[in-house]
This record gives structure tokens, C-alpha cells and sequence, in this order.
């Protein structure tokens, strides 16, 4: 698909050599010792080779990047700094569109948005956009240079934001930029949302997560966690409270299961609370912390996608032999590549066309093992990708004392439960118009995956950066 109206034999002479130096690879621990550990495996870039990536940009006149990213980062004139050195500058350039651009350099999929629409992939590999991103935020924030964030006036009017995750984010730091009181509400006793209980720390570090929550805090931002409205109070009494708009972020945090024989046994989990037992709770530092780790010796987890790869490849760190059983093929997995690279280079296992059916337990309810019919691809159905087929008689086993369920979830129904005039699709996520993230309750306004249902980061900060310019005007008026 074209991306741009240009071409790369249109390139400017100028820049004819800058298609010649090769995307530049990041340093990453070696594969023997993360498996071990919860460092953060990407190193990131130094100076000189983020100059060197940043000069392959050929600053289009017409980004096709740009199209491609949700929050419409202007992308060639942040790469642009980089190239000529000014790192902190780079940021600042970032700051205008985004409100956590440490964390999208590092778990967005860039290679299905911005960088896919770059030109130099037409022929080559396209310019490593996120890995700048992520370099820009990290140095600025390493050495002192983040750009003071610039405040309106006081305006007089109070926003309450329900959920502290990305969509959240971005909303109540657009809203106190702009003059107005902004009040969070978490459940949860730390604030993040999903990046704080979903991401592992080996592709997120929680340290960069809390410093963009201290960000917003300094910018004048309240924060209540272990606050869950829809149980202390309802969004209609949030109203009757004095808030003149209220934003609901409460994201997909409900799992979804298989329904098989033996998914209640002791020992099935699904990955929402093993990853938040491991990332919230640091389960991962027993006994330091109180949270018992969940004690695995052969963990198995059923899905295919970005949570699975993470729930898989924390098992392992946890000490466990790690498999991944998922009923399509790799090239259907709709994991990001590199994560998926990575759990294999780890060590963790794939059985792929695979389909669990059954989970095997002993006497004590506790699981042993998971039951498995090999599959094969038929014709695609409604995704666009081929339909798994069931081969008869190929039952087989795979020993198991830890099943992890990632195939998925579902919008977090409580706020919807208690607040009738909002209404919902059939999927249990809010309706809210398109253009302005407003709900059918004036004055109510709803975005990132409670919305859209589970979807990545980016996509829930783009909705977040429409509905705040939608609250913004609606109170203005």
C-alpha cells in the first residue's frame, strides 16, 4: 500500500546517501542471562548511533509516517533534532503530541503503524522511529532536560478522570495543561493501569512509568488510588460532586476464558492476574515482598498474542520451563515480531496449531496437564486469517502444573453497571461519538479500550488527546 505520494527513486540527490546507511540494531542483554532476570532486555541507543539512525530520515514532504501514528506525532521534525544533536530539543518536539513517549518508543507497534508507512521500507528497512522516540524521552529524562510543561490560566472548571492508564494519562495532563482541575480516580494502589500491572518490567520498567505519573502530579494533577468508582461513588454522583465533566478510561481489564473441562482447577490463572501477581504486586521479589509467587515448575500459556508472550516469558523468569500453546500458525500470532523472537531466543516452547480442550487435574482439583487436538489452517474466516481446523485423533498431552489464559479481554463492566443512562454495545464497551469521545450522557466522555476494547497504548492516548479537546470545548462552551 502507498503510504506517500513519494517515491524512493523521487528522493532528493541530497539525501540519496542516507538510503544507504543501514537501520541501526539496539544492544540487548543476551538471551542466557535475562531469561534470569527482569532487567529490561533492549539497552537503547547511545548518542552516536541514535545521530546515525535519526540522518537516515529523508524528511519527507509528505510523512507518510505521520498518517500512521494515532496521536499524529509529527515525526520528521523530532527525528530531525536528533540528527543534528539537540536530544532534549527532540523531546520537546515529542511533549506537543504525546504524553508518555518513553513508553510508546518501547511497547508500541511501530512496525504496523508509523514505520510501515515509511518510505525507506519500500525498499530497505524504514527509519527506527521508535527507538528514537524512546532515546529522546530517556536522555532528556536522564540528564535533567525535560521541557517545563507550559500551563493556561486557571479556568475554574474540575474534571474528575476515571483510571489512571494511558488513555487517562493523556487526558488529564492535555486538561491540566489547558488551565482546568483534574482529579484521577484508580482502583488499583498504584497508578498506570496497564502499564503498571500488564507490561513486565523487562519491556516496561515501572521506574519510567511512575515518573510520568510524578509528572503529572507536578503539574497540579490529584490523584486518589484504591478507588473504585461505580463502588464508592457512581459517575452521576461524581457530578452532583462539583465536576463539571467527567472521562472514563477504565480499559479492558475483565478476562476472557476458554470454557473447557478443568478451568477452574487449582493452578489455572488468567493472565490478568498472574502478570499483575508479578508487575504490581512484585510476586517476582518474594519474600521481600508479601505476595507469594505463584510456584510453577512447567508453566503452559494459551494464546498468541503480545500478553501471552509476556505472561510466558515472566514464567520463565519465575523459574519455570515455559511453553506457549496457540492454535494458529507463527505467521498468524498476533504478537509484535520482536516479542516473539525474543520469548523463542529465551527459550520459552510453541506449540503451534495446537488447540487446548481440556485441562487435566488430579484427584486434588490441582491441574497436571493440558489436553490438545493438533489443528491445521482451513480457509480464512472473518479476521482475514486462516481458520484453524481440528485433526481427528491427534489428541495429545502436555504436562502442566500452571495453565496462564491469554486469549484476550473484555471491557471492565462496572462503571457501565451503575451508570444506566451510559449505554453499551453488545460487547459491553461504551458507545461514545467518534469525533468528540463523548458517551450518550452529556457531559460524559469515555475513550481508549472500555471504548474500543483491548487495543495497544497509542491507539487509547489518540482517543484520550479527542476526547480531551472535546471536554476542553465542551466547557468552554
Amino acid at each position: 500500500m502507498k503510504s506517500t505520494n513519494e517515491s524512493v527513486s523521487e528522493v532528493p540527490q541530497k539525501a540519496k546517501g542516507r538510503v544507504k546507511i543501514p537501520r541501526q540494531p539496539m544492544p540487548e542483554q543476551d538471551p542466557r542471562r535475562r531469561r534470569t532476570n527482569f532487567e529490561e532486555v533492549p539497552r537503547g541507543y547511545s548518542e552516536e548511533v541514535a545521530m546515525l539512525e535519526a540522518s537516515r530520515c529523508i524528511q519527507c514532504k509528505k510523512p507518510g509516517c505521520v498518517q500512521g501514528c494515532p496521536v499524529n506525532i509529527n515525526i520528521p521534525a523530532f527525528i530531525k533534532e536528533i540528527a543534528e544533536g539537540r536530544f532534549v530539543q527532540a523531546l520537546g518536539k515529542l511533549k506537543e503530541y504525546t504524553a508518555l513517549p518513553a513508553v510508546c518508543g518501547r511497547v508500541c507497534p511501530q512496525e504496523s503503524q508509523c514505520e510501515s508507512r515509511c518510505i525507506l521500507g519500500k525498499k530497505g528497512e524504514p527509519v527506527a522511529i521508535g527507538r528514537l522516540e524512546r532515546f529522546a524521552a530517556d536522555y532528556a529524562r536522564q540528564n535533567n532536560g525535560v521541557p517545563e510543561n507550559r500551563h493556561a490560566s486557571p479556568t475554574g472548571k474540575k474534571i474528575a478522570v476515571v483510571g489512571a492508564g494511558p488513555a487517562g494519562i493523556t487526558v488529564a495532563g492535555e486538561l491540566v495543561s489547558r488551565g482546568h482541575e483534574v482529579v484521577m480516580y484508580e482502583a488499583l494502589h498504584l497508578a498506570g493501569g496497564v502499564l503498571m500491572y500488564g507490561i513486565p518490567q523487562f519491556r516496561l520498567p515501572k521506574e519510567i512509568v511512575q515518573y510520568e505519573i510524578n509528572s503529572l502530579k507536578n503539574q497540579g494533577v490529584t490523584i486518589h488510588t484504591d478507588y473504585v468508582i461505580g463502588k464508592s461513588e457512581t459517575v452521576d454522583q461524581l457530578l452532583a460532586m462539583g465536576f463539571d465533566a467527567v472521562f472514563i478510561g477504565t480499559g479492558a481489564g475483565l478476562p476472557s476464558f476458554l470454557g473447557i473441562e478443568g478451568e477452574n482447577a487449582t493452578g489455572v490463572f488468567s493472565a490478568n492476574e498472574f502478570l499483575t501477581r508479578a508487575n504490581l504486586m512484585r510476586a517476582i521479589d518474594f519474600p521481600r515482598f508479601a505476595t507469594s509467587p505463584v510456584q510453577a515448575h512447567r508453566a503452559v500459556t494459551v494464546g498468541g498474542g503480545n500478553v501471552a508472550m509476556d505472561a510466558a516469558r515472566t514464567a520463565l523468569r519465575m523459574g519455570a520451563e515455559s511453553t506457549i500453546v496457540y492454535r494458529r500458525s507463527r505467521e498468524e500470532m498476533p504478537a509484535r515480531g520482536e516479542e516473539i523472537h525474543h520469548a523463542e531466543e529465551e527459550g520459552v516452547n510453541f506449540h503451534l496449531l495446537t488447540n487446548p480442550v481440556r485441562i487435566v487435574t488430579d484427584e486434588n482439583n490441582q491441574v497436571t496437564g493440558v489436553e490438545c487436538l493438533q489443528m491445521e489452517l482451513g480457509e480464512p474466516d472473518s479476521s482475514g486469517r486462516r481458520r484453524p481446523v481440528p485433526v481427528e485423533g491427534s489428541e495429545f498431552i502436555v504436562p502442566a502444573d500452571t495453565v496462564i489464559i491469554a486469549i484476550g479481554n473484555k471491557p471492565n463492566p462496572l462503571v457501565p453497571q451503575t451508570s444506566p443512562e451510559i449505554q453499551t454495545s453488545k460487547w459491553g464497551t461504551i458507545l461514545a461519538n467518534e469525533e468528540t469521545m463523548m458517551t450518550s450522557k452529556p457531559g460524559v466522555f469515555a475513550a481508549g479500550d472500555i471504548v474500543s476494547g483491548a487495543a495497544t497504548v497509542i491507539s487509547a492516548m489518540g482517543q484520550g488527546k479527542i476526547a480531551a479537546g472535546a471536554i476542553h470545548s465542551y466547557l468552554s462552551k
